[in-house]
């Protein structure tokens, strides 16, 4: 089930909603929040649901016994990250994993079909940061199961990010407020979600599909680039869209989580675009990975490694291919070619350093969306050497025209101008009407649109 899909909206959100609001206990609301969200894992996931469940339940046994023998800590955290790396494993490597043998090897082995369970990757992640924190002493264990599972199945965020610690919300649990003020936020940051999910990515997404999907062999270097931009702005409206919903959820039922997106793509620099992006899975590595193994305490050397390292996890974390592997080390190349002094070079020009930004994380992308290298290949050679021979050609032309509104809309909301604006106007009184009749127009056009279209992915689910 889909946040930005009808039955979300007018069936599912609305039934949890009504008997949680007039349910003023705590415990009877995380048990409403708990079987609800265990329906709408369910609802795309009927038989993952009970992977989740076990998953939940071997967590907190093993943390538990962690709590009870001290001195065998160290085993049960070492019990618990193998399970949890070889659920991940076993679910969404193995096919790559025994491919990439028989073509090394030569070999003939079956490789076999796992069907993927939506959003493992998160809930995974989220299990193991709270043993993780358990086992370092940051937070206490959790002795009642329903807490753990509350923390762990919440719908809001359960299917694609933000990845949630649990130190984060831990008090949230059994103590939080809900009230209109953050009901009234959470809806505004939902419909904003749900703007840029359907107006934007999805249209953009439509563009990109068009371009790379066609006839290469005629697709001209302005397409190319064309192409390159609108699956960059499909990804970033499709996954800050989602979280922004995430977040707006949360915020309804009384939950804060911490943001996932901060305008990255007015970063000047690879190392300040990840400070930007995917906020809760680069803070995730940087405190179960990359600190632990030395961050950059340990020399350049041991740096660089580190760095490499990690990003090298979050190519692989991505998907099964190896497409996100090249990924993650091109991104890890030029953070460090930055810190071996191109970041320096780059500071004497703000303008340079944000065109080279945006040129690097626009290449990746292009690595990051096409799985198969040699289609991959022949759109690198279009865009980066104009194999072609085109500059531009008619269908470039006639593709700006049909989205020059959607790429000005996407090109406004991917920059803090509405934030700015707000911020410095959020006490008038004539503004805050403004933004009422703006959210409800933005609403009344999302729903217009999922109504009259039949294109409406999620490029995170697969993740």
């Amino acid at each position: 089930m889909l946040f930005s899909s009808l039955e979300f909206i007018f069936l599912f959100l609305p039934i949890v909603c009504i008997p949680y609001f007039l349910i003023k206990n705590i415990k009877i609301r995380n048990g409403i929040l708990i079987l609800a969200s265990l329906f709408f894992y369910s609802f795309g996931e009927p038989k993952a649901v009970v992977l989740m469940v076990m998953s939940i339940v071997l967590n907190y046994g093993l943390a538990v016994l962690m709590e009870k023998h001290t001195s065998a800590k160290k085993l049960f955290l070492t019990a618990s990250i193998l399970v949890n790396i070889g659920l991940l494993f076993w679910y969404k490597y193995t096919g790559l994993f025994v491919s990439s043998i028989n073509t090394v090897f030569g070999l003939n082995i079956d490789v076999p079909v796992i069907h993927l369970p939506i959003g493992i990757s998160f809930f995974t992640f989220q299990a193991m940061s709270y043993i993780i924190d358990v086992y370092r002493g940051d937070t206490p264990v959790q002795k009642k199961l329903s807490h753990l599972m509350l923390y762990i199945s919440f719908f809001p965020q359960l299917i694609a990010g933000p990845i949630v610690k649990y130190h984060d919300i831990e008090k949230q649990i059994y103590e939080r407020r809900v009230d209109i003020a953050k009901y009234s936020a959470g809806c505004k940051r939902f419909l904003t979600g749900l703007f840029k999910k359907v107006l934007i990515a999805n249209n953009a997404g439509i563009l990109w599909e068009g371009i790379s999907g066609g006839d290469i062999s005629t697709l001209s270097l302005g397409g190319a680039w064309l192409g390159a931009i609108a699956y960059s702005l499909q990804i970033y409206f499709d996954f800050s869209g989602y979280s922004d919903m995430a977040i707006g959820l949360g915020r309804i039922f009384g939950f804060e989580f911490l943001e996932n997106f901060n305008y990255p793509y007015i970063s000047r620099s690879i190392r300040e675009f990840w400070r930007r992006w995917h906020i809760s899975l680069s803070t995730w590595f940087k405190e179960y990975l990359y600190i632990p193994l030395g961050g950059s305490r340990k020399g350049n050397i041991r740096t660089y490694f580190n760095l490499i390292t990690v990003f090298l996890c979050t190519g692989i974390w991505h998907g099964a291919s190896w497409n996100f592997v090249i990924w993650g080390l091109w991104h890890g190349f030029f953070s460090i070619l930055e810190r071996l002094g191109l970041g320096k070079l780059l500071d004497k020009c703000r303008i340079l350093n944000h065109i080279y930004t945006l040129t690097v994380v626009v290449i990746g992308f292009v690595i990051f969306a096409i799985t198969d290298f040699s289609a991959l290949r022949e759109y690198l050679s279009v865009m980066l050497l104009n194999s072609n021979h085109m500059l531009i050609n008619d269908s470039l032309i006639f593709s700006l025209r049909c989205n020059a509104l959607m790429l000005i809309v996407a090109a406004v909301f991917s920059a803090p101008l509405y934030t700015l604006i707000r911020n410095k106007f959020k006490d008038n009184a004539v503004y805050a009407l403004g933004e009422a009749v703006l959210f409800i127009l933005l609403f009344v056009l999302s729903i217009a649109y999922l109504v009259s279209s039949a294109y409406n992915p999620f490029l995170y689910f697969r993740f």
